[in-house]
This record gives structure tokens, C-alpha cells and sequence, in this order.
């Protein structure tokens, strides 16, 4: 029986370079901590926190978007169970939603539960996003959304303001909602909220998980016109609302985000430069996307003749080097690259850098 590769790595969390799921272990502020600290001596934990989310907190993401009137925020278990609410209460079966190929394509298969199809892009060339004419050609009469993941997992393309504008003008002249997922707008070197263009039919997809480094605390957002909040509330799963400590940290992490957001995207960025680095001494394997407006982005492997998951076990299994191989994000193009994400430790990405021309060598 193969091993699986996930209790592989949780049994040896502590030895393992974790680059596989774009976690963040960089250093926020030690408040956010003394934040949650506090409130597990204070017993919080032993309350159910208010529905809508701990006092505050609600407005604070709000405010973190530049949103206030006309807009409401749902706080969910992770940015994930926000895409589940929205998708089960507004599509149908026969419905299809506008997506890229590659995706995070757990929300395709949020969009299948529904009985609803994803229209998938091929976005595996220059310029390895949507084009907005690609868009309005595969629109059709049975549309209902765009999904606009912005920046983009796993490629770490993301789009200009006159994209968003452009995809935002399709989703007016066809009465369509716009789902822009902006797990990785703080990654980003000059993001657009599609917001700016179209309010009344922008819902937002947001997660703690990436940029404070709270993936293991399941907490995120979504944000949505007022016109909506109605029947999202409705559909959400969850009506005691999600994590209270980690809705301490999450608000503590928005009052001091100017102070550590800044070292933080320094150091991702310096690590995302070690690696570039390390590719550009391999042959036959190159960076699509340079640099990542996020905290990952793919390594094309398909010149190599390898397979990326055989690529991903040599690592892990030999070095405790844990990155994804294509075939969890894309359809189509999942056996030409590895992901990686880089917010770890700089050892950790030095190790990688490391042992990556090792494998391959050894592989071929």
C-alpha cells in the first residue's frame, strides 16, 4: 500500500519543510499571540463567541478592504467554508461559473456539488491568467458567476485594474456575480478590488490562513453587498460562528498589520528570489511567473520528462522536502510543474534550493 504523503509529514511536522499547502511560518507580531494567550486564561474558549463573530471584528475586515456602507462580512471556518455558502446559495444545477485551469479547484468541486458546471479557462500560457476576451467568449446563457482568484493559486499571476475593470464590465453586461477570492491580496504588489468597479455584484473570498499565518485556525471571511447578506446568512454552516481565539488573533492582526505585514512580505519575497535563483542553474525547468504576487507559485518541470509526483515523494521521502505536484490544481496541465510555496524559514528554503537539483539529477 502507498504511503500517504500527508501522515507521512504530520508525524514528522517538526523535521519537515513544509512548501506544499502555501502555509506561512514567517513572523507576524508576538502580540497576535499574547492576544490568543490572554484569551485562553480568560476562559473565551469556554463561551460560544456572538454569531456574527467576536465584537468588532466584523467591521475591522470591513475596514481592512475599504469597504463599510453597503457591504456585510461572514465570519466562517477558513476562506473555504465562505466558497461553500456562497456557491450552495446561488447556484442550481444547469448553472455553470466562469473558472481558470489551473485553479484552486476545491471551489470547482464546490461548484459541481451544486449540481452547477465550471467553465474552465486554459490559462497555462503567457500571460497564465484569464484574458478578459477569453471571458466574454465563455459566457453563455446558462453563466451565473465568475470566479476570479486574485491573485491566483497556484501560479502566482495576478491580474491589472484594467483586467479587473474588463471582467467586472462582463459580469455587468450579463447580469452575473463576481466571486473575487483575494486569499493572497496582501502578497500582492498592486491589487484591485473588483469592488471599485462593480459593488453591488463583487463577493469576497477571505482567509487568515495565508497572510497572519493562521491555516491551522480556520478563519476567514466573506464579504458581500448588503442585498445578499440575507440569504448568505441563511446558507452558512456554521450559526455559532468560528474559532473565538482565532477571531482574537485575526483582530489583534488587523490593528497591528502595518507593523509586521511589511518584514513579512520582505522576507517572502527574499525567499521566492533563493529559489528563482536555484531554477535558473537547472536545464529544462523554468518559472512561469516571476515574480509571485502571492506566497507560491510553480515550478515547470516538463522538459524533464519527470513526473511532478514522483518528484514530490523523492522529496519528502528522502529530504523531508514537502512540495505538491501539479495534479491538485489543473486538469489539464498537472503533470508539467510543481507548487511551491515559500513562506517558511529561509533555512528551510535554502534546503530546498539545495536539494532540488540533487533530485532531479538523480531522477533522470
Amino acid at each position: 500500500m502507498e504511503r500517504d504523503p500527508f501522515v507521512y509529514a504530520h508525524e514528522r511536522e517538526d523535521d519537515i519543510v513544509w512548501m506544499s499547502q502555501n502555509t506561512n511560518q514567517l513572523e507576524t507580531s508576538p502580540e497576535i499571540l499574547r492576544a490568543m494567550k490572554d484569551a485562553l486564561e480568560e476562559g473565551k474558549h469556554n463561551l460560544y463567541p456572538h454569531s456574527d463573530g467576536i465584537l468588532g471584528l466584523k467591521e475591522m475586515v470591513l475596514e481592512d478592504l475599504g469597504l463599510q456602507d453597503g457591504f456585510d462580512a461572514l465570519i466562517t471556518n477558513g476562506g473555504i467554508e465562505g466558497t461553500y455558502t456562497l456557491t450552495r446559495a446561488m447556484l442550481k444545477a444547469g448553472d455553470n461559473v466562469i473558472a481558470s485551469d489551473p485553479s484552486f479547484m476545491p471551489i470547482h468541486h464546490q461548484i459541481e456539488l451544486c449540481g452547477a458546471e465550471p467553465k474552465e479557462i486554459d490559462i497555462y500560457k503567457d500571460p497564465y491568467k484569464m484574458k478578459v476576451e477569453e471571458v466574454k467568449e465563455t459566457v453563455d446563457d446558462d453563466t451565473e458567476m465568475i470566479l476570479l482568484i486574485d491573485p491566483l493559486n497556484p501560479l502566482g499571476s495576478s491580474y491589472t485594474k484594467k483586467e479587473v475593470k474588463g471582467i467586472s464590465q462582463i459580469a455587468e453586461d450579463n447580469d452575473l456575480l463576481l466571486i473575487h477570492d483575494v486569499t493572497y491580496r496582501d502578497f500582492d504588489y498592486d491589487h484591485t478590488l473588483a469592488s471599485e468597479f462593480v459593488p453591488e455584484r463583487t463577493v469576497f473570498a477571505c482567509s487568515f490562513s495565508k497572510n497572519i499565518g493562521f491555516a491551522g485556525m480556520r478563519l476567514g471571511a466573506l464579504v458581500m453587498p448588503d442585498e445578499y447578506s440575507d440569504i448568505l446568512h441563511k446558507y452558512r454552516t456554521n450559526v455559532l460562528s468560528a474559532n473565538v481565539i482565532a477571531q482574537v488573533g485575526a483582530k489583534k492582526a488587523l490593528e497591528t498589520k502595518e507593523e509586521w505585514l511589511p518584514d513579512m512580505l520582505e522576507q517572502s519575497r527574499k525567499n521566492q528570489r533563493i529559489i528563482k535563483d536555484a531554477v535558473e542553474e537547472i536545464p529544462d525547468i523554468h518559472l512561469p511567473v516571476f515574480p509571485s504576487s502571492t506566497n507560491m507559485f510553480v515550478i515547470d518541470i516538463e522538459e524533464t520528462g519527470l513526473d511532478p509526483q514522483e518528484v514530490q515523494k523523492k522529496l519528502l521521502y528522502e529530504h523531508n522536502v514537502f512540495v505538491r505536484g501539479g495534479n491538485y490544481l489543473s486538469k489539464t496541465a498537472g503533470d508539467k510543474f510543481i507548487r511551491i510555496s515559500f513562506t517558511v524559514p529561509e533555512e528551510g528554503v535554502r534546503k530546498f534550493a539545495d536539494k532540488l537539483p540533487e533530485v532531479l539529477e538523480e531522477m533522470r
